[in-house]
């Protein structure tokens, strides 16, 4: 498979990235190219009598217990906020219809 200018263009519109001239368009591709090129080549082994990795270590999760703490008031959490309302942090808006 090789990445071409329309796929670099929906990939970049997805990641929402804006190259500023051609020859940042056709770095992408080249890196991307490379990245696929290197895929290929991890796809010429003979992996048949390979067990899956499951766990990169042999270490095991130690999970501690969900204890509900108190740590700090509401009021408290209020106090320290550039913004609020009675109730509420204040932030502003970040996101926009397109």
């Amino acid at each position: 498979m090789k990445i071409d200018n329309d796929t670099v263009d929906k990939i970049a519109h997805l990641a929402r990235l804006e190259y500023t001239t051609h020859e940042a368009k056709e770095e992408i591709k080249k890196d991307l190219n490379n990245m696929l090129g290197f895929i290929d080549k991890l796809n010429e082994l003979d992996t048949s009598n390979i067990e899956p990795l499951i766990y990169m270590s042999e270490e095991v999760n130690v999970l501690r217990e969900d204890d509900v703490k108190q740590e700090i008031t509401h009021a408290e959490a209020l106090k320290n906020a550039p913004q609020k309302d009675s109730d509420y942090f204040k932030v502003p808006k970040v996101i926009e219809k397109a």
